[in-house]
């Protein structure tokens, strides 16, 4: 099989978005769960991304996962590789991005790459080397509260240079609109500055059709799932992918309804609250997972009574929570062990309730994800329609289940307010 992309994403909501917008421009995409086994056979796909959990890691730990998707995305023929991180360009001071974007290069042997963050219709913007969330740059939108990778920096021309010793550039919004030409002269002119890294303005889907045709045949580029969206037809103008039919075709999908979320983002709150408007859901305390299971097999109870009342209608289980709640749960139990409660408790609230017959699942936040998928041993991921820019629904065997399992994976500040209602409505 040889590919025309391949992906390397930090999170698994990430990958998810990443593959979403490919599929909508017409690529028969796959994501898989970590790095795959060496003969794990991959039919029929123009792109694959290999979802890690490299965004919070150790930096040398991220690098080295990394590297190793990259091998195997070469061993496959691969044409491009994209790193993918949030469009919020969630990192710490000492990384991933950057360490990661730097890894790739030199295993690639190519001097310079882009980064392209924005997803405007998803109200994530760059102008100037700042980076927007809506109408409020990054450092006043709600992720400077974020538990594990607080963003207090909008520039992202200073946010990288922390993490690299080498030089970051800007592709400015003028450039861009200055058309394809004049964009490759910028970079060719950066590139023989030595600059390594470079930031790419974008505000709307022209300034990403400008990127795409600029940076199709580079090595290796970087960014939110907003550049995914605009590559596939540069890559048809140069006979890469071959017509063929509906993308997203997905499975009829079978059992119950249920949603699970860690997230504590504020479009998530927003989301849960509408919900719960309409259909029950059960909020989950730290603290009490912390005193022993009696509080996780309440859940499961809860769980159970719902699909026993209406084996078809949605219900929720959540430990999201407003910044405030969360610091006091973190400062009673540490940030890690706080998380890793409520994760462990959503994964196996998840793998019990696939057993006892819940076929339609969607999972908010990118940590939370992580663990659920983990804890169903899903390794392959069929990419179906989107439900809102940046979230499709996916499909995955299991072991030992006749029927598919379909699965939406939720980025915390993506989807409408309506998003855990209306997702379910939309399935095939």
């Amino acid at each position: 099989m040889s590919l025309v992309l391949g992906g390397i994403a930090d999170d698994f909501t990430g990958a998810t978005d990443l593959a979403n917008n490919l599929v909508r421009g017409g690529m028969r995409t796959v994501q898989v769960i970590g790095v795959p086994e060496d003969d794990q056979v991959l039919e029929d796909a123009d792109a694959v991304i290999i979802a890690l959990k490299s965004r919070s890691t150790p930096v040398e730990e991220a690098v080295l996962d990394s590297l190793a998707a990259l091998a195997w995305l070469q061993a496959r023929g691969a044409r491009q590789i994209f790193f993918k991180y949030c469009s919020t360009f969630d990192s710490t001071p000492r990384g991933n991005i950057g360490p990661v974007a730097e890894a790739l290069m030199a295993a690639l042997d190519t001097p310079q790459t882009v980064m392209v963050p924005a997803f405007p219709v998803n109200g994530r913007s760059v102008y100037q080397g700042h980076l927007f969330v809506g109408d409020r740059l990054l450092n006043d939108s709600g992720m400077e509260q974020h538990p594990l990778t607080p963003m207090t920096d909008a520039d992202l021309v200073r946010v990288l240079g922390a993490q690299t010793d080498r030089p970051v550039g800007l592709l400015a919004h003028a450039t861009l609109a200055g058309g394809a030409d004049r964009a490759i002269e910028r970079l060719a002119s950066l590139r023989e500055a030595g600059t390594a890294h470079v930031i790419c303005d974008s505000v709307d889907e022209q300034d990403l059709a400008v990127l795409a045709e600029v940076t199709a045949d580079l090595p290796l580029v970087t960014g939110g799932s907003g550049l995914a969206q605009a590559l596939p037809e540069a890559y048809r103008a140069r006979g890469w992918l071959a017509p063929h039919g509906d993308a997203a075709a997905l499975a009829p999908s079978s059992g119950g309804c249920a949603v699970l979320s860690g997230s504590c983002s504020r479009m998530t709150l927003a989301q849960i609250e509408a919900f719960k408007a309409r259909h029950p859901g059960l909020a989950l305390d730290p603290l009490r997972l912390s005193e022993g299971d009696a509080h996780r097999d309440e859940a499961l109870q809860f769980a159970r009574q719902c699909m026993a009342r209406d084996p078809q209608a949605p219900f929720l289980i959540h430990a999201s929570a407003d910044s405030e709640a969360v610091r006091a749960v973190q400062d009673r139990l540490g940030t890690e062990r706080a998380g890793a409660l409520v994760e462990e408790t959503l994964a196996w609230l998840a793998r019990t309730l696939v057993d006892e017959g819940i076929g339609r699942l969607i999972v908010a936040g990118g940590e939370t994800s992580g663990a659920v998928v983990s804890a169903l041993s899903i390794t392959t991921l069929r990419i179906g329609p989107q439900i809102d820019p940046g979230v499709p629904w996916t499909q995955a065997s299991l072991p030992g289940r006749e029927t598919v399992l379909s699965l939406a994976l939720k980025s915390g500040n993506f989807g409408g307010t309506d998003f855990l209602t209306r997702a379910f409505e939309v399935l095939p």
